[in-house]
């Protein structure tokens, strides 16, 4: 485990004084339950105050990119970048999830991989980082993950779903339903990028490419949408 931390403490660009915390932001309550009392405890407490943590520092960031947005821009594209599948996107960018300590059931149902899991353990470390060094080492770490995000909000426009806009738009234009076709996939483990297009009466109307398939989808989604409203005069 020890070679482990190690490696991490690289990906997160950051040495604990106190690997105690990072080994309990890793820990799920599986594991916990199955080793029992003779192990730091699980990342539950540290994942409900990185929560809050998270939410303060993206604020912050958000606050002070766009000036000119009003107060309901500002709480919605917060809480778009807060969500969990942004959050595990996050995660996997950094391969966090090959370092969860996991018990043998979650194991077995590919828990390294469920965005619930990752999501949180992604707040957990963010809380430990804080407990360890304070918040500027915790806002390092989050403007890291999250300021290129945060720069490209048309990516996720408020919490919008441009895979289920793209679903109502053909279906209310008596159009088949889109086939979402995975061309590649690139790079390390921890840092992957995933190309899908978009296919509808074989033609491709929309490319798009992310660190994971959700968000590969979803940008595909957005062209597809600005082509098919372009094709139709209609402004996307």
């Amino acid at each position: 485990m020890t070679t482990d931390i190690r490696q991490l403490e690289q990906l997160l660009e950051y040495t604990f004084r106190d690997q105690g915390l990072l080994l309990q932001a890793l820990t799920h309550p599986s594991y916990q339950n199955e080793v029992g009392g003779s192990f730091g405890g699980d990342y539950q407490r540290l994942e409900f105050l990185g929560d809050s943590i998270l939410g303060l520092l993206l604020a912050e960031m958000l606050y002070e990119r766009y000036p000119d947005w009003d107060e309901g821009a500002l709480s919605q594209l917060r809480s778009r970048l807060a969500g969990q599948d942004v959050l595990a996107d996050r995660a996997r960018s950094l391969g966090i999830g090959d370092f969860i300590l996991l018990g043998r059931g979650e194991e077995q149902t590919v828990g390294r991989e469920k965005d619930s899991i990752l999501s949180d353990v992604l707040e957990a470390l963010i809380a430990a980082l804080y407990r360890d060094s304070g918040l500027q080492a915790a806002r390092t770490l989050v403007t890291r993950l999250f300021e290129r995000v945060a720069a490209a909000p048309e990516l996720l426009v408020l919490g919008r779903d441009s895979k289920s806009e793209l679903q109502e738009y053909l279906s209310s234009h008596n159009l088949p339903l889109p086939e979402y076709l995975l061309i590649e996939e690139s790079g390390p483990p921890h840092d992957r990028q995933f190309l899908f297009h978009i296919q509808v009466e074989n033609r491709i109307i929309g490319v798009g490419q992310g660190k994971s398939k959700k968000i590969a989808q979803q940008v595909a989604a957005a062209e597809a949408l600005a082509v098919l409203k372009s094709d139709s005069g209609q402004s996307a």
